[in-house]
């Protein structure tokens, strides 16, 4: 089970290095390399109540990143990660927003979700997919998870690990990857809020 969590992390790992090749390549005038097509319009639950429109969002920087309200280290490692970065921004970051979507839509309730969202920086939302919306809104975004079972009934979630970056016009603009230097993470993010 360690080597398969390992093989799955390090094909996670790659999967994130392309992406931020392609839109570095996309950014840069490269013209062989066409801008990854990742995401998908959507309308989801949100932690603040009511529902939030991707169509909402244009002339908004933002992220994605798709995790659950359980997840023991990656989900809180990195919405602390990206709340230290919004707060070392200043005012260049406060146009920019970021999404945590849930991929366990039956533990995370719009209750659950908002006392969890309070923990961090207000511009952190978080939005929940209904089960049906769930697997094509991950397609889109090219997200892997799976639910697995744990030995007393419970279960977990393995689920990719990066932070997706869109600009204000709603076009897919870079990764940030799990654990990634603090420096370059606000650096990203200091360059997706300029533009």
């Amino acid at each position: 089970m360690k080597k398969l969590n390992i093989m799955l992390w390090g094909a996670v790992a790659v999967f994130a290095a392309l992406l931020s090749y392609f839109a570095w390549q996309s950014q840069s005038g490269g013209s062989k390399v066409a801008a990854l097509d990742i995401g998908s319009p959507f309308t989801l639950a949100s932690s603040k109540g009511g529902t939030l429109s991707s169509e909402s969002l244009k002339g908004t920087p933002y992220a994605v990143f798709f995790g659950f309200t359980h997840c023991p280290v990656v989900c809180p490692t990195t919405l602390y990660e990206m709340d230290t970065a919004f707060k070392a921004l200043g005012d260049d970051g406060k146009d920019l927003r970021m999404f945590f979507i849930s991929v366990d839509p039956e533990q995370d309730t719009q209750e659950f979700m908002a006392n969890y969202i309070a923990n961090f920086d207000p511009r952190i939302e978080g939005l929940i997919p209904t089960l049906e919306q769930l697997p094509s809104l991950a397609r889109s975004f090219r997200v892997f998870y799976e639910k697995v079972p744990n030995s007393d009934g419970t279960y977990t979630m393995n689920h990719t690990a990066t932070i997706f970056l869109f600009n204000r016009e709603g076009k897919f603009a870079g990764t940030i990857a799990f654990d990634e230097d603090p420096k370059l993470r606000v650096e990203k993010l200091r360059k997706l809020a300029a533009k």
